[in-house]
């Protein structure tokens, strides 16, 4: 009788986070111009880009057209860490498949606490 050994992987996963600073997260999902973009792995991330973006809220308001180019902008991101956002927005935001997180604060240590607490249901080989 033989036995069968599986080696068991993280899936890693692809996130942005709304920073001007590339240190923190505190910009609302609205108002943010700019995301760094980073592979989550099972022990560390790595940045991979920073993107800017015409922030989709304004005097005026906001609408889907706005959200929609910053979300084609982060269209390989299964999540958004941000300071605020709206819940439109962020109801907006799951329709398209993304997860967004209210997480203001030091990128490090939110990928420390969302480590500890896996926040995605779908993870996917990068």
């Amino acid at each position: 009788m033989s036995c069968l050994k599986r080696k068991v992987t993280f899936m890693a996963y692809r996130a942005a986070f709304a920073t001007s600073d590339g240190l923190t997260v505190y910009k609302h999902f609205g108002q943010a111009n700019e995301y760094l973009v980073a592979d989550i792995l099972e022990d560390h991330y790595e940045i991979v880009a920073r993107r800017n973006v015409v922030p989709p809220c304004n005097a005026r308001g906001h609408s889907e057209a706005a959200f929609d180019a910053v979300l084609d902008a982060l269209s390989d991101c299964e999540a958004i860490f941000v300071g605020k956002v709206g819940v439109g927005a962020a109801e907006y935001i799951a329709s398209r498949g993304i997860n967004v997180f209210e997480t203001p604060g030091v990128i490090d240590e939110i990928f420390l606490k969302q480590k500890s607490q896996a926040p995605l249901d779908k993870k996917r080989d990068i």
